[in-house]
């Protein structure tokens, strides 16, 4: 097919880009030998997403580069500029949480994800969290034992925390330096691994308010020192030299590579992820790609230990820190470790992957062949929600090769009338569709609504002002609120789908996810606004004082469980006892 093309690329280092019969690209990769890696793929039998991805390639197109390393930062480049299809595959899109330390202007501990390189830099994270949970519990622990600033922004005067001793009074106080720099050194020793520091502190405290008989707080705070020896437990790996680093095994079978990694900080073991892909170039370059990415949304570690299969010297290069191959020792037992882990990952669940990858891409091409379009990589589905008349809003979810592409979910308040559906479809529709043809960002194959005629007119209006071309659906739901019918957007047919089949499975889990991520959006606004209006009724509530009670608990179901003394954290004793009053009585 590509004989004549292929006798003509060199055999030299460089990025390939692969093209399907409109033109875009489908996949990035790069080779230290461009003709031979060109070659490979039309010259023997491909199998498993190699062979799918071959079978789209209606051309392709290659850059000559200078060295391997500069083919590598090509394709990097690329890939992050054209966003290809199977290029995808190897994304991994999730981001831990770390803990930041900020000093200045006040010292304080919050929970931070950065899933930027550029906005990590200069700044005190410790972590990752693979577990959430942890991260935010360890925070508002460490906010309950050291006098740290709580509160947004400068305030005029002294406020609460400061005169129940949880802050030092940095709004308007001279500072003792001294217990600063005392507050701030134990802080971070915690942090960086040190957890004796903080039992003693709260065994210390645990005295105080049980010699005060506050048996209640005391038991909490028993409660959070059980906490904080479970999670250090659970660090039974160890290397005592304090280092932070990162290990990488891998284990590859049957067109799939199986990855674990382990987070070691300070020595200990903190958590750790695992991911199963499927290989599309070769392995050792689907490796550095996937760490290279891995790399853009994680702290880089002081040290990576790895086992063969990766490019060492160029992951040194771009990345800026030591990569190891263990020989012996402990370090070799912990890649040892991760690669006996990846192995038994692979094998429990590679025929489960496989099955719901047949499952998802046979449904998807099923739906392809229905609506006769000729490619069906992206889906852009909406939900409008008004319940109880109320806090209109619109949820978009995309699926992306037949899977939720989270990434590009998006929320929308609504700004007309909360009971005009149509109108507030169109003007969804308008603010998505207008910013990416500003934006020139990725456009979907096909557009789904929740609803039936009237929705996709609404929809198909906007569009054609835009001056877009794409095929619009409906799914309606039946009586019970399921997934009922898709209707065509050009003819308003209503397709027949069998109900057992995967594509009826596929759509009806695409429109309950829709509506899963738009209610869930809708309820959050309704509870927000709900305090709000709670806490209107309360005399001494003002907008200050109404923000820091919302942001701090969130629904009235958690205000009506708690204490006067909770809520003094933010009022004055009059007002928390008057607030406390008025929530008995709500409904």
């Amino acid at each position: 097919m590509f004989k004549d093309k292929l006798s003509l690329v060199p055999h030299l280092p460089g990025s390939y880009q692969m093209r399907n019969s409109d033109g875009a690209i489908i996949y990035v990769g790069k080779a230290k030998n461009l003709h031979r890696r060109l070659s490979s793929y039309f010259n023997r039998t491909q199998t498993g997403k190699t062979k799918k991805m071959v079978s789209e390639i209606a051309d392709f197109t290659y850059i000559v580069a200078g060295s391997e390393l500069e083919a590598f930062v090509l394709e990097l480049n690329l890939i992050k500029e054209f966003n290809p299809k199977y290029n995808i595959l190897l994304k991994d899109d999730k981001s831990y949480p770390y803990i930041e330390y900020i000093s200045k202007p006040y010292p304080r501990v919050k929970v931070s994800r950065y899933l930027h390189v550029k906005k990590r830099e200069n700044k005190k994270l410790f972590g990752p969290y693979p577990n959430a949970y942890a991260a935010r519990r360890i925070v508002n622990l460490l906010n309950r034992i050291y006098p740290l600033k709580k509160c947004e922004g400068k305030a005029k005067e002294l406020c609460l925390y400061y005169h129940i001793h949880e802050c030092l009074g940095y709004c308007s106080k001279e500072l003792n330096q001294e217990e600063l720099a005392i507050m701030e050194k134990e802080i971070l020793s915690f942090l960086n691994g040190n957890d004796k520091i903080l039992t003693s502190r709260l065994e210390k405290k645990m005295e105080e308010y049980s010699e005060a008989l506050n048996f209640e707080m005391a038991l909490e705070l028993k409660k959070e020192l059980d906490y904080i020896k479970i999670v250090m437990d659970k660090q039974k790996v160890e290397l005592h030299d304090f280092v932070n680093r990162d290990v990488f095994g891998f284990y590859f079978d049957k067109g799939y590579i199986s990855v674990q990694i382990f987070f070691l900080r300070n020595g200990k073991m903190v958590g750790g992820k695992s991911e199963i892909f499927p290989i599309i170039s070769e392995l050792s370059d689907d490796l550095d790609y996937y760490l290279m990415n891995f790399y853009s949304k994680h702290e880089v570690p002081k040290e990576v230990l790895v086992l063969e299969g990766f490019n060492i010297e160029i992951l040194e290069s771009l990345l800026e820190t030591k990569f190891i191959l263990p020989t012996r020792g402990p370090k070799k037992k912990l890649v040892e470790m991760a690669v006996t882990n990846s192995k038994i990952n692979l094998e429990n669940e590679l025929e489960l992957i496989k099955k719901d990858e047949y499952v998802t891409e046979s449904a998807n091409e099923e739906l392809k062949k229905l609506l006769h379009l000729e490619h069906l990589d992206r889906i852009d589905l909406f939900d409008n929600s008004n319940l109880f008349g109320n806090f209109s809003v619109s949820g978009m979810v995309v699926f992306k090769n037949g899977r939720p592409s989270k990434n590009d979910y998006r929320k929308y308040k609504v700004q007309v009338d909360k009971n005009d559906d149509y109108h507030t479809m169109q003007e969804v529709i308008s603010r998505r569709y207008s910013r990416m043809k500003e934006e020139m960002s990725e456009a979907p194959d096909l557009i789904l609504v929740d609803g039936g005629v009237t929705q996709i007119n609404a929809c198909k209006e906007i569009l054609n002002a835009l001056g877009l071309s794409i095929m619009v659906c409906g799914l309606r739901k039946n009586d019970h609120h399921r997934t009922s019918d898709l209707v065509r957007g050009d003819t308003y047919e209503v397709l027949e789908i069998d109900r057992t089949s995967n594509l009826f499975h596929y759509l009806t889990r695409m429109q309950d996810e829709v509506h899963r991520y738009t209610i869930t959006y809708h309820r959050t606004i309704r509870s927000k606004g709900s305090i709000s209006s709670v806490l209107d009724h309360v005399e001494g509530i003002g907008p200050k004082r109404k923000k820091e009670l919302i942001k701090h608990f969130g629904s009235v179901a958690k205000m009506k469980q708690a204490s006067v003394d909770e809520f003094q954290k933010f009022l004055p004793k009059e007002v928390a006892q008057n607030l406390t009053l008025f929530l008995k009585d709500f409904h």
